[in-house]
């Protein structure tokens, strides 16, 4: 503590509640919009007389000159200087305004418009006839003065007009939306010959798809079907029949085949749709594909919509595998498609070869892994493996099925990897087939190849279930022949013997496995202890627990022994079916074995397993021990104590941390001190009897009674300073 500054400490939190008056973001911009200045304005001007009029006018007119010659190629002045004339009403002013702009630049869009919208406010339609016509004689390409020009003319009813303005228009073969306009003319006017002959000199300008469409759906609308198929027909024609130019069509197959549909000829429909696709690729007419599924789940029967929708999800599954070949999700996605195909088709009683699924497995597995690494074959041998369980289940083929797990096993380097599942699948087979020669052979050549726990493991359980057990102890011999190193081989082994209640032989297993350098050799001693325990035989498990204290000291030792010592061992029932009750264990025997397991830990310095062993003595005493010998050990219990060090990153800063205290370890070290610690102790254990509270708690202090010892010592540093 006197190693730390009180400067050093973290500035405490001020008050952070909320100001009492508020101000909100709406009465900022209320408070600065209230404080602006009055923006300032002109003064308004009256006209008493003509001769202030005309000085008005006169000078306004001169400003106006004055820009234009200051910026002659500023249509916005010229603009401006015409308005103002015209609403001075001088249009004749005016008019000579946008005459002499005009000659500045005839082909400004807006300064036509801005001149005829003059001529039509004055209603001077004539002028404004006139001036459409310059327009568009002038500037052609622009859509607005010849849209402006037709809206006039039918605004005064003056249809005939209007077609000659769009007859004009159309010589110029405009854009899409020009034709269209024009055609609602017509439309308007109930002129549909008329605007079918439109649309005819309309397809000879842009024959686009799309445009073939609006002629057909208008032709439709209009009530004669015969014309919206001639449409489409001479749009096939036009087109053709080779891929490409079916791919370019193919919104107008589309619309053809919807307008069949909704003229209820199904079967034309589906002609249309079949005659697309069959001139296709799967991957250019995947929205053609779709339309047509949906036609076939509105309109066709069961087999028709299923054989739909295989085909699209055919498509789409090819395509995955066309960009990777590798892709074995698609493949199996695949494969179970072509399996329930198979399967819908056996149901309905159609007498079908399983050809394609085979197709689909064969394409599979001939995309071997491109590397010889494990990770790259655990989805690929899959295939193998629902390969051969459908020639198997489905096709009932096992001679096909075992040439597959053949291959796959010719297929697999052993000598890098392999796959016990394999080998497995295969043996399991072959007693499906009730030949249990030929899986044991299968399982030797796996064992003799490529041996491995997991191959071990499925043999053997293979034998139990035949119950060979002779077979079962060669295998284990084999197996642990391989690896001695497998703790949990000894410890099945063990648990077959004990089941065939070879005791002896048990006993003899366990003894030749704690000789090994097991990997976990931990879960073997247990087990022999627990053997032992099972059976009764408390001095050989003391025994064990002896010789296993040799090669460990481990707390968790200690107290299992313990614990031992202090249970029922044996007990059960006889071959009559009488229970008989086990051997009692003996507490004061299991008290010593806790103080040697507390002296031991005591003597190598180990407080945290030293604390956690006092916790299990503490409870084994409240359950079989005296009030005194409880009393005993809670005055063993350590308490904690708050201490500092140097930090381990080396640098001069202290570090506080949580140190256990253990009374004898202080009675040892300090015995002066232990002895007014212990007064304290006592005091403070009398003073929370009488106050409700108090003592010295082994649990940790709270944050607040941290602080509270920081000001303490803050408060007792400055008054040393002050002293000084």
């Amino acid at each position: 503590m006197s190693g730390r500054d009180a400067r050093d400490r973290a500035p405490r939190v001020k008050n952070r509640a909320p100001a009492a008056v508020q101000i909100t973001a709406e009465q900022l911009l209320r408070e600065a919009q209230e404080r602006q200045e009055p923006s300032i304005q002109a003064p308004k001007q009256r006209v008493q007389d003509l001769e202030e009029l005309s000085e008005f006018q006169g000078r306004k007119r001169n400003e106006f000159e004055g820009r234009i010659r200051y910026s002659r190629d500023s249509i916005r002045a010229w603009i401006k200087y015409a308005q103002w004339e015209s609403s001075q009403n001088e249009f004749e002013r005016a008019r000579s305004v946008f005459e002499r702009a005009l000659d500045v630049d005839p082909r400004s869009t807006e300064l036509w418009l801005k001149y005829t919208d003059m001529e039509l406010k004055a209603r001077n339609i004539n002028h404004a006839r006139n001036l459409y016509d310059r327009a568009v004689t002038l500037l052609p390409r622009v859509d607005a003065l010849w849209y402006k020009y037709v809206y006039l003319e039918e605004l005064l009813l003056n249809v005939p007009g209007a077609r000659q303005i769009f007859e004009r228009w159309m010589q110029w073969e405009p854009n899409d939306k020009a034709w269209q306009s024009y055609i609602k003319l017509e439309e308007r006017y109930n002129e549909l010959d008329r605007a079918s002959a439109i649309y005819e000199r309309w397809i000879g300008v842009r024959p686009i798809p799309k445009n073939w469409v609006i002629w057909a759906k208008f032709e439709e609308d209009r009530g004669k079907p015969d014309k919206a198929r001639e449409v489409f027909q001479t749009a096939l024609e036009f087109f053709g029949d080779e891929e490409e130019q079916v791919e370019k069509a193919q919104q107008v197959f589309a619309a053809f085949a919807r307008m069949e549909t909704r003229l209820k000829e199904y079967e034309r429909a589906r002609v249309i749709y079949k005659f697309a696709l069959a001139r296709l690729p799967r991957s250019k007419s995947a929205s053609l594909y779709a339309a047509y599924t949906k036609f076939e789940k509105q309109h066709g029967d069961r087999a028709g919509v299923e054989l739909t929708v295989l085909g699209k999800r055919r498509i789409q599954y090819e395509e995955e595998l066309a960009y990777d070949g590798t892709n074995y999700d698609a493949w199996f996605s695949l494969a179970r498609l072509e399996e329930d195909a198979y399967r819908a088709d056996k149901e309905d009683g159609e007498d079908v070869e399983p050809t394609r699924v085979r197709e689909v497995y064969e394409r599979a597995v001939a995309n071997v892994p491109p590397a010889l690494e494990k990770r790259y074959w655990r989805r690929y041998i899959y295939l193998w493996l629902q390969y051969a369980a459908f020639e198997e289940i489905d096709t009932k083929d096992f001679g096909r099925a075992r040439d597959v797990y053949k291959a796959a096993i010719k297929l697999v380097p052993h000598k890098t990897f392999t796959f016990a599942k394999l080998w497995l699948a295969y043996a399991y087979f072959e007693i499906r087939q009730l030949d249990v020669t030929a899986a044991r052979k299968v399982l030797g050549a796996g064992i003799g190849m490529c041996p491995k726990p997991k191959l071990f493991s499925g043999y053997i359980e293979l034998e139990m279930r035949l119950r060979e057990f002779d077979r079962v102890r060669t295998l284990y011999e084999k197996f642990l022949t391989y690896d001695p190193s497998l703790s949990s081989a000894w410890i099945q082994w063990t648990q077959v013997e004990s089941a065939v209640e070879d005791f002896e032989r048990v006993r003899a297993i366990f003894e030749l496995a704690v000789q090994q350098a097991l990997d976990m050799p931990e879960i073997v001693w247990k087990a022999y202890i627990d053997f032992e325990s099972g059976e009764g035989e408390r001095e050989r498990a003391r025994s064990l627990y002896e010789r296993l204290l040799e090669r460990t000291s481990h707390v968790k030792v200690y107290i299992s022994y313990a614990l031992m010592e202090v249970s029922v061992l044996g007990g059960g029932e006889d071959e009559d079916g009488n229970e008989f009750e086990g051997e009692a264990g003996d507490p004061e025997l299991a008290r010593a074995v806790f103080a040697r397991g507390y002296k031991d830990l005591r003597a190598k310095g180990e407080k945290e397993d030293r604390a956690l062993l006092l916790e299990s003595w503490k409870s084994f005493e409240e359950q079989h021990g005296s009030p005194e010998d409880l009393a005993k050990v809670e005055e063993m219990m350590p308490t904690t104590r708050k201490r500092w060090r140097k930090a381990e990153d080396g640098s001069d800063t202290l570090e506080e941390y949580w140190d256990l205290i253990f009374p004898d370890d202080e009675r040892d070290a300090n015995p002066t001190s232990f002895k007014f610690f212990q007064a304290a102790q006592q005091w403070a254990a009398q003073r929370g009897g009488e106050e409700g509270e108090g003592g010295l708690s082994y649990d940790l202090p709270s944050d607040s009674d941290e602080e509270e010892d920081e000001d303490e010592g803050e408060k007792d540093a400055e008054a040393m300073d002050e002293d000084d």
